[in-house]
């Protein structure tokens, strides 16, 4: 999938502390909890919340939290349509990374159980 370079920058560098509170607000919509999206962050990056809250603290952006983490083995398991994109045909890494955690999001806000999220 050709997503344009200006548009991997400027994920790039968005700070993921922006966005974390808008993964909360989506899944706490939905009667999910906090506490869920951390676990799911942490199974996809490694991050723990007390790391994850740290990364915000210190306004880190999208490429070096993703540089910076452990993605699981299992990451590549994770398939499907998020934001118009299919994410296994997505070239960047960095993007493909960051979609990942988007499609995690979306599944923890639309009910999907933790033991499916975390691909086995």
């Amino acid at each position: 999938m050709d997503i344009s370079e200006k548009t991997i920058q400027r994920v790039a560098n968005m700070t993921f502390g922006t966005v974390y509170p808008m993964y909360v607000t989506k899944v706490e919509k939905k009667g999910r909890t906090k506490d869920e999206l951390d676990q799911v962050i942490e199974w996809l990056t490694g991050y723990d919340a007390k790391k994850v809250q740290a990364l915000i603290k210190l306004q880190t952006n999208f490429k070096e939290f993703f540089k910076q983490a452990n993605l699981h083995p299992n990451a590549h398991l994770i398939t499907g349509v998020i934001c118009g994109y299919r994410i296994e045909e997505i070239e960047d890494p960095l993007m493909k990374q960051v979609r990942y955690l988007d499609k995690l999001v979306d599944e923890l806000a639309k009910g999907r159980s933790l033991e499916k999220i975390f691909r086995k």
